[in-house]
């Protein structure tokens, strides 16, 4: 009998380990990147480390309300969101799991991941960022009446522009930028100069932007800069031509820099694959999975001193520009009162 329990024993401590082991060599990911650019760099994770990927996609507002339904069931190990906000409610919402990475933390400049917790621990990072450019028709306009953001309000450029909604995440960060550049008056009294200065109302994506500039619809327009990238490394000869037709400038160069938005990502707060969960966003701030984001889907990389092979970034800036050093917690606090400013100035 007494064998008989040894063996029972030993069996269910082995089924115990390989239950571990095979808990262990997997993560659950729920992400709002919709790149299918991004396969491959989930593939060579795999490869690389035999963790399996079982992802989730969504939006971010999707994932936020998913996660906070599921709260300590929730499966998740990775959240992966596109937008500097974001990442910010989900940490104040206490969605992460901070944790420390001498990986991680080298790698990211401080004001692109999350302000350290008192023991040290970061809740997100930004792993590539998005500049937030202006577009413009080279035949129409001068580019020194649109190289700064303020300038876009000026009455020089009064039935000129196109924009997408004032309330979308990408709009929202820039002014919540703005807001602490200018100061809370300042900014008002600008966003109602843009919208003095809209050619139509705010109506669709950041690539209709950059194509109503091309075919004269509007001649000066916002848009994130992978948006014109995809044009320019376009196979189609339209969207080429769209692309040819528009100038591009990065705003800001003389004073505090071009605003940009981070897609980052963080640990769940139930994370039941915690380490392995640091493994996938230490492997997302490595020299490879970094030229994947710029080469793959012409987002910037967060590390610095990165060779750039993409042609459509080099063309815009030669590979590098000055960008701002906003935090983003900064941006993320300033959501509720830049809301509350569209709303007063009418921009939709």
């Amino acid at each position: 009998m007494r064998r008989f329990l040894t063996v029972l024993c030993l069996a269910s401590l082995s089924l115990a380990g390989s239950a571990l082991h095979a808990q262990e060599q997997v993560i659950n990911l729920y992400s709002a990147r919709h790149y299918p650019t991004d396969e491959a760099l989930y593939a060579d994770f795999t490869k690389a480390t035999g963790i399996k990927i079982n992802r989730v996609d969504s939006d971010d507002a999707g994932i936020v309300t998913r996660l906070k339904a599921e709260g300590s069931a929730s499966p998740a190990d990775v959240i992966l969101l596109v937008d500097a906000a974001r990442l910010w409610k989900g940490e104040v919402d206490g969605l992460f799991l901070p944790v420390r990475s001498k990986v991680l933390e080298t790698a990211v400049p401080p004001q692109l991941h999350a302000k350290p917790k008192d023991d040290g621990g970061i809740a997100w990072f930004g792993l590539s960022t998005r500049a937030r450019v202006v577009v413009y028709d080279k035949l129409k306009v001068n580019r020194q009446d649109v190289d700064t953001y303020e300038k876009l309000a000026e009455p020089v450029n009064k039935g000129r522009l196109c924009v997408r909604s004032g309330s979308h995440p990408y709009n929202l960060s820039l002014f919540g930028a703005m807001t602490e550049h200018l100061g809370p008056a300042p900014t008002e009294i600008w966003l109602k100069g843009l919208v003095t200065n809209m050619a139509r109302a705010p109506q669709g994506g950041d690539t209709d932007q950059i194509k109503a500039v091309a075919s004269g619809e509007c001649a000066v327009a916002l848009t994130n800069t992978y948006y014109l990238a995809r044009l320019m490394r376009s196979s189609n000869p339209a969207e080429k031509a769209v692309a040819d037709r528009v100038g591009v400038v990065f705003p800001n160069q003389q004073s505090w820099g071009t605003h940009v938005n981070v897609a980052g990502g963080a640990v769940a707060r139930y994370a039941k694959n915690a380490p392995n969960a640091v493994k996938f966003l230490e492997y997302l701030v490595s020299p490879a999975a970094q030229n994947h984001f710029a080469n793959g889907n012409n987002e910037w990389p967060v590390v610095k001193g990165l060779k750039l092979d993409n042609p459509a970034l080099q063309a815009m800036t030669g590979g590098s520009f000055k960008s701002e050093l906003v935090p983003i917690s900064a941006v993320g606090m300033n959501q509720v009162k830049v809301q509350q400013m569209l709303d007063r100035v009418g921009f939709k």
